[in-house]
């Protein structure tokens, strides 16, 4: 029997190869195996072990093994899967039951062969995920649309369930909670338009049409969709993440085992709070916004306030009135199903809930101004 010595310079571990009979090959481990100790590398043990000699099969005796850790767990793995490549058996039942555990416990799960490798697609192949994506989006949000509808039909006959009293809570927070932030957006926007314009106006001597210039574009444009804008960023966001913390609790789970729609429960009270606040919103914000535009006029401009509030007066009328309480109603519901769609698409994790908020709150602005420009391009078509 041919036995051959192989050690560290410290004598730390030891390793003792034996060759027995059918080119069998036992490997005697002694000393303390650890990770600070500079353990070998299970392919050069593996050469300097087998010699010139053929080997058919390794064992183990780790009788005299001091101690050990993870260190030996990971020479035995990688001793291991050199020999398996070699076309070599290993026989590990000389080791003690906890590492021969470890090492089924590491062999139960295949090692990933594609970890920090992997290929990046190519241009047609990102191409053609983001249309998939895009797609199944734009189905997800039709089928939204199409329930929201149903529910909203159930309404008018009476049939949809939801509690009453959430619906209160709901005007309540983005209805008179909502004025502070709208009273000072609206307020300062004014001063903006006021002092632009009167920058302007000013090189003509027309300082007074600074109140035309105001208070139209106000009623028309400005107060209803910063109104809009505010209630996307404050509002939109809430909707998505209590809606998106309902899917992570899976409460929503429970509404529909309990066989409540939760479209009507949970996101037609949201809907129709905005849809019913949002119009009286964007009034009150023409009139701070309003306001703003006199203060700059006042004190800036030498316009008196019985002038400023007559060339307001004449140059707002009820079609302008009319233009900006449309545009809050339809922003008020377009950010109520923003807010309820990527709540309702949330995931499982605390990190879905966010990510749901700022999706809400971007999808929110897109569908504004997406539909400011297609009513104002309408308005003007009809004359309004």
């Amino acid at each position: 029997m041919a036995t051959a010595q192989i050690d560290d310079s410290a004598t730390a571990w030891q390793l003792q190869a034996e060759r027995g009979p059918d080119d069998a090959l036992l490997l005697r481990l002694s000393g303390r195996w650890t990770l600070d100790a500079r353990l070998p590398v299970g392919a050069a043990v593996l050469d300097q072990a087998r010699g010139r000699g053929r080997t058919s099969r390794i064992a183990f005796d780790a009788a005299a093994v001091a101690s050990w850790d993870s260190g030996l767990v990971i020479f035995l793995r990688a001793l291991a899967a050199e020999a398996e490549r070699r076309g070599i058996t290993s026989d590990l039942t000389g080791l003690p039951e906890g590492i021969r555990r470890l090492l089924a416990l590491a062999a139960a799960v295949p090692e990933r062969k594609d970890t920090g490798g992997a290929r990046r697609p190519s241009f047609l192949a990102q191409i053609g995920t983001s249309t998939l994506e895009g797609l199944r989006g734009g189905r997800e949000l039709l089928a939204f649309l199409g329930e929201a509808f149903l529910s909203v039909l159930r309404l008018t006959v009476g049939r949809a369930r939801f509690q009453r009293s959430e619906l209160f809570l709901i005007l309540q927070e983005v209805g008179a909670q909502a004025l502070p932030i709208v009273s000072l957006i609206s307020f300062l926007v004014g001063i903006i338009l006021a002092y632009v314009g009167a920058l302007q106006l000013r090189q003509f001597g027309a300082q007074v049409y600074v109140a035309d210039l105001v208070g139209i574009a106000m009623t028309r444009e400005m107060g209803a969709m910063m109104a809009a804008i505010i209630m996307a960023g404050r509002t939109g966001a809430a909707f998505a993440a209590q809606l998106g913390t309902m899917q992570v609790n899976e409460e929503i789970d429970a509404l529909q085992t309990l066989g409540i729609p939760a479209m009507e429960f949970l996101v037609l009270p949201r809907m129709l709070a905005l849809a019913l606040m949002m119009p009286l919103l964007g009034v009150y914000a023409d009139l701070l916004g309003i306001l703003g535009g006199g203060f700059v006029g006042l004190t800036m401009l030498d316009l008196g306030g019985a002038e400023y509030y007559q060339r307001t007066v004449n140059a707002i009328g009820l079609d302008d009135f009319a233009a900006g309480i449309i545009k809050a109603s339809v922003f008020g519901v377009l950010v109520a199903i923003a807010g309820c769609l990527r709540g309702m698409q949330c995931g499982r994790s605390s990190a879905a809930v966010g990510a749901a908020a700022t999706s809400a709150v971007v999808t929110g602005i897109v569908l504004i101004i997406v539909s400011d420009s297609v009513m104002t391009v309408i308005f003007d078509l009809i004359g309004l």
